[in-house]
């Protein structure tokens, strides 16, 4: 669906710039908007191009409403709060070991160690 209607989208853009290009203007685009004897007369093709160019601009913002509709149609609000991709593991000692107590044993049976009270001070190599 997304792919017709980019197909029409352009379509429409490519047919409002030639219709752009053919209006008569001081500078011309192209400069056959005005012309003499052919079976419009010079207003006539005034209406008929600036009528076409505004319906085909209708139709470019329609199909430019609809796409950005499709594009957010299955898009779902995210809170990256809750997004999963943190660490899984909290960054802080849990809170059920009070300080000053042992933390459990480590994987070879041993006590692990109590960190240091105090600041911590980089130590050189």
């Amino acid at each position: 669906m997304q792919t017709v209607l980019i197909v029409i989208h352009l379509m429409i853009v490519l047919a409002m710039i030639g219709l752009v290009l053919l209006q008569r203007s001081e500078g011309g685009g192209l400069g056959m908007g005005g012309g003499g004897g052919g079976f419009l007369t010079s207003r006539g093709t005034s209406n008929v191009l600036s009528r076409s160019t505004a319906v085909l601009a209708c139709a470019f913002f329609v199909t430019s409403l609809a796409l950005s509709i499709l594009a957010g149609w299955e898009r779902k609000p995210r809170s990256i709060l809750n997004s999963g991709g943190g660490p899984s593991a909290p960054l802080s000692a849990p809170a059920s070991i009070p300080l000053g107590q042992n933390r459990p044993a480590g994987p070879a049976g041993t006590p692990a160690p109590t960190p240091p009270s105090g600041p911590q001070v980089p130590q050189s190599q």
